[in-house]
Formats: structure tokens, sequence, C-alpha cells
């Protein structure tokens, strides 16, 4: 990307009043990141969602200072800048309405792979907890899944960790700029996982771990995932704020069940009680609802009859053997199928065995 418009990039993301859905609005109705700093008052207030409080804001801002500071920041410490138009940028994640305008990637893990699990849970990990993860993300390895967690103490760190002992790429999400590591207890498992997966944030540099950008970083690892395990949780812990998240993003949910007065299980359990998480024993179980239960190594092509299909249907399948699973917002891109014929064509492809859907609108080829 161009210094320029990264430069206004990041001066959007400081703009007080607009957060990432309105910027995204603001760069569709002008066009580029620099034109919004330029465009006429009148023009920005008729955009849906700007009014004369915003549009002054927008108007006023002169900090274009601190946004050069930081790619300089960003140039000196090999960060990847991520915009949610290019392709670079987590493909799950940008379908969401509220998914960040920038990430900050350090590291060099795919954000895009086939296969990606979140796994969080309690900070105070009982020998239970901490078994059942081990084990969960160790057969996770079968199927070449990049593990997403949140690097906080407990079963976050103990899942990055055994992902990383099991050669397996994993990603945190961290609640704070990239130039520093909360908690510092991590930053030896931080440098670790950029050599073998990333870290990530859509915080610019000197943000500090507050409180409320953690409910914030919750999003993105509920964004970027197929699904969403949780391991030992309390019935107001943050892991089940992530979870809520997921739920609402259509994302599969898993739980590990525990006692029923198990202090750590009841949140757990409670999801569970509420159908808003999926009851799991192991990986297996994980990849039967996502549909991972033929391994990447194993699985065989489909065969079909090339014939039978249109335009149309020939590049849909075309990019899905080639790509794997991918959202129903791509095969529109993909496609030139009308909206009132997409779903009859989806159905029809299934009926033939030759796509499955999968939770969230995401298909693949059988």
């Amino acid at each position: 990307m161009q210094t320029d418009q990264l430069t206004y990039l990041i001066s959007l993301q400081l703009t007080p009043h607009v957060g990432s859905k309105l910027a995204k609005n603001l760069i569709a109705y002008c066009g580029n990141p620099e034109a919004v700093f330029y465009e006429k008052r009148r023009s920005l207030e008729k955009i849906p969602g700007i009014g004369k409080i915003i549009a002054e804001s927008i108007l006023n801002f002169k900090d274009f200072e601190r946004a050069e500071k930081e790619i300089a920041f960003i140039q000196k410490n090999n960060i990847n800048v991520l915009v949610y138009y290019e392709d670079e940028y987590p493909d799950r994640l940008r379908h969401i309405d509220d998914a960040p305008l920038v990430l900050f990637s350090k590291g060099n893990c795919n954000l895009n792979q086939n296969r990606m699990i979140g796994v969080v849970g309690t900070r105070k990990a009982t020998d239970y907890g901490k078994k059942v993860c081990e084990q969960l993300v160790t057969e996770l390895k079968e199927y070449q899944a990049c593990v997403v967690s949140g690097l906080a103490f407990g079963i976050d760190q103990l899942a990055h960790k055994t992902a990383l002992q099991n050669g397996m790429e994993t990603v945190a999400i961290l609640g704070h700029g990239l130039d520093t590591i909360y908690p510092s207890q991590h930053r030896s498992l931080a440098s670790d996982i950029t050599n073998q997966g990333s870290i990530l944030s859509e915080y610019i540099s000197g943000t500090k771990p507050d409180k409320a950008n953690f409910p914030e970083r919750n999003r993105i690892v509920a964004g970027m995932i197929d699904g969403l395990v949780v391991i030992e949780s309390g019935i107001r812990g943050g892991a089940l704020i992530t979870a809520d998240i997921a739920f609402s993003y259509n994302r599969e949910v898993f739980a590990t069940p525990g006692r029923t007065d198990a202090e750590f299980s009841a949140g757990c359990n409670h999801f569970i009680k509420l159908n808003k998480a999926s009851l799991i024993h192991n990986a297996n179980d994980i990849a039967y609802s996502l549909g991972w239960d033929i391994k990447p190594n194993t699985q065989k092509s489909t065969k079909i009859n090339w014939s039978e299909l249109d335009k149309n249907e020939k590049l849909l399948v075309e990019y899905l053997n080639k790509n794997g699973k991918c959202h129903i917002d791509k095969i529109v891109a993909i496609t030139e199928w009308k909206d009132s014929e997409l779903s009859l064509k989806l159905l029809d492809l299934e009926f033939k065995n030759i796509i499955k859907a999968f939770p969230g609108n995401y298909y693949k080829c059988v």
C-alpha cells in the first residue's frame, strides 16, 4: 500500500467518533481514505451515519504527524499492515460489520488458511482444564488447523504453547499496540509465535492494554475462525464474551463439560444448556461439526460431471476445489448469480452432492 494512503487510513482510526464501520462507509462514499479528509462538509453530512458532529471531527483532524510516526514504527519493526479491502486481510473477519479497518501483524502466518480454530478459557485453569487443552490442541494437528487465541494467562497461553510444541501455526490477538506485550511474562512466548505464526492487533503503537480493549480484541478472535472452543470458564468469564460474539457471528461454538459444582466449568455447562455450544470430548467432534472429518492429506477429489454445469457453476466449483471453504459473499463475487437465484443454485449443487453447506454461510466441495 502507498504510504500516503496508509497515513490517511491510520488517521481515520485516530479521528474521534469515527469507528471502523463508519470509516468503511466514508471510504466507500468518498473513493479512498485521503478523499475523506478533503470532502466538503455538506457532502460528508449526507453520508449515512455521519452527522454534523462527526463531519466536524473529520474536517478538524490535524494530527497526521502521529500517523506518519506510526508508519515509521511499522517500517522499522517489519510489521505487516492488513487493510480490509486487500487480499491479505483475514477473509472470514472481513464479512463482519465491525471488523477493524486496519490490522497490524508481526509474523508469517497465512490468516486465510482453510482451517482456523479459536481456543479460549479461564486464566485460572485447573489440572483438568490444562489436560483437556493440551490433548485437544495436539489432536488438532492431524487436521492441520491453525490455533487462534488471546495470549492471556491460563488456557490461552497453554493453547499457544501446545500448538508451537506440535509444529502448528498459531495466532495471538492482542488488546494493545505491537510495541509491548501483555502480560509481560509472555514476551518470550510472543517471540516464538512470530517465528511460527503471527501476533495481531488493531491498535497502533503506544496503545496501553486497557481493560476496555480486550472485549474489542475478542471480536477479532471470534471473527477470523471457523469455530471456537471454550475450555473452562466461570459464569462471567471473558471467554464467554468471546463465545457470545462467536455465536452472534454464526460461528460454531464448542465447550468442554465439567462437574456441575466446579466454578470454572459453570460457564461451559451454561452455554451447553442454552444450546449455544456443542459438547465435545475431542478434536474429532470438532472436525465432524466443521466438515473436517476428511483430513487434507487424504481427501479425494470430487467426481464431477462438468457437462451438467453452467459457466457460473464451473467457476464456483473450480474455485472451491482450489481454495477450500468460502463464504457466500465470495460466491456472489465469483459468479454472476442474482440474489433471487443464488439460494436455488447453491441448493441444486448440494442436491447433486457437489458442494456442502456449513454454519456461517460457508460452502465447500464434497
